[in-house]
């Protein structure tokens, strides 16, 4: 195996014999000069079809969460008999040390779509319970019960199906949509975002969940929002690009409003899309 390109000391972008690229995870194989060739002994993990917009966020989760997150992943695979995105481990990785996050700050927010994921979705459900009691015993964190509801929709989400015609089309037109509203951030912050960044693809996580309930109707439950309450004074830009985006999406899409508690929810994806992912 080659390594041709360095993550950090103990992740590297390689080379397989067949000429297929890969993500390699082993101590030290980051080191040294590249490219060089690996021995195979040092090389415990191989992730193949890995977005390259995961490779630089590995260096921003944490080891222990991103190790348990990994083998979350593999116990996924072995519950469920639909294939997963090969990019499960890492949104995985990052959605829990967001939730780990949380719980130290004592903020509690619940996930916008948990109304019915236990009874729609109840063998993911389940098996995201196990997640979050084998997080708590391994970590030593006192994660909330339905945190489970949350990691269930990752598994929901990494779901790798066929679409229909009439869902591609709805993607596409989501996808215009999504780069509308980009559009409407850089230009009320005069930054360019970086379209390859994880906090993009974050982001435009929150914006397709965002698109999907303007679709069906549903508003957002009030209580997801209520630990951010009270911070309209300390994002002031972000609030004002926010109405903005109301406004576009309002003049687009007919019927489809912003509720308050959409618009702070939102304000939050903003100011984290405009630091991490314009790298400002």
């Amino acid at each position: 195996m080659r390594a041709i390109k360095r993550i950090n000391n103990n992740v590297a972008v390689c080379l397989d014999g067949a000429g297929h690229e890969l993500l390699a995870m082993g101590k030290g194989i980051g080191f040294g000069t590249m490219p060089r060739e690996l021995s195979l002994d040092d090389v415990e993990r191989t992730f193949y079809d890995v977005d390259e917009r995961f490779f630089s966020a590995i260096n921003d989760l944490p080891v222990d969460v991103m190790a348990f997150a990994i083998k979350a992943a593999d116990y996924v695979r072995g519950e469920l008999d639909y294939q997963l995105s090969p990019n499960l481990a890492f949104t995985l990785a990052d959605h829990l040390a967001f939730a780990i996050q949380r719980t130290k700050k004592n903020l509690h927010i619940r996930m916008p779509l948990a109304y019915d994921v236990e009874q729609t979705f109840p063998e993911e459900y389940r098996i995201a319970r196990h997640i979050v009691r084998r997080l708590r015993r391994e970590l030593q964190l006192a994660l909330p019960d339905d945190e489970a509801s949350a990691v269930a929709m990752n598994l929901v989400n990494a779901r790798v199906e066929s679409a229909s015609e009439d869902e591609i089309a709805r993607q596409r037109e989501d996808d215009e949509m999504l780069e509308d509203v980009t559009e409407i951030i850089e230009d009320s912050f005069g930054i360019t975002v970086d379209r390859t960044s994880f906090a993009f693809s974050r982001y435009a996580t929150h914006m397709r969940y965002l698109f999907e309930r303007l679709h069906a109707g549903k508003a957002l439950d009030s209580s997801c929002v209520d630990g951010f309450r009270g911070i309209e004074g300390q994002y002031p830009r972000e609030f004002a690009c926010v109405d903005r985006i109301a406004a576009h999406i309002a003049s687009a899409w007919e019927g489809a409003a912003l509720s308050d508690d959409e618009k702070l929810y939102l304000v939050i994806h903003v100011s984290r899309v405009c630091i991490k992912g314009s790298g400002n």
